[in-house]
């Protein structure tokens, strides 16, 4: 657990902070929103810890060699898979707030287009930093 929290502090840092987000009483306000402001808020928290996954994974094994299969799992899989239980756990666990499969779905995208730049735009500049 250690070696975790040495190698990848600000991932766990935005995991602890999407699940306190997912998970707390948002306060009521008046402020006028577009509609389907949740989903853009969802793809922003799933693409930042996608990123950060892939930023901290990329730093911490460039000089190891990059194990693709440990990468995917690690930034992919895992955070589309935490997105699920967060919304399963929001309507099992919760009674203000409920599970959305558009919640998901915005989950995931953003998992995907984070994990896009990472491995097209991030990997190479910083494999390349060697």
């Amino acid at each position: 657990m250690l070696y975790y929290i040495k190698k990848y502090p600000f991932s766990l840092t935005v995991i602890l902070t999407v699940t306190y987000l997912s998970f707390f009483t948002p306060p009521s306000i008046d402020i006028p929103l577009f509609d389907g402001v949740d989903k853009v808020v969802h793809f922003c928290m799933y693409a930042g810890l996608s990123g950060m996954l892939w930023i901290e994974f990329l730093r911490n094994h460039r000089k190891g060699g990059l194990n693709v299969k440990r990468a995917i799992t690690g930034a992919v899989v895992c955070p589309v898979l935490f997105g699920g239980l967060i919304e399963l756990g929001q309507t099992g666990l919760t009674q203000y707030r409920g599970g959305d499969p558009l919640d998901f779905l915005a989950d995931t995208m953003g998992v995907l287009i984070a994990s896009l730049i990472a491995w097209y735009i991030l990997r190479p500049f910083i494999l390349k930093r060697n």
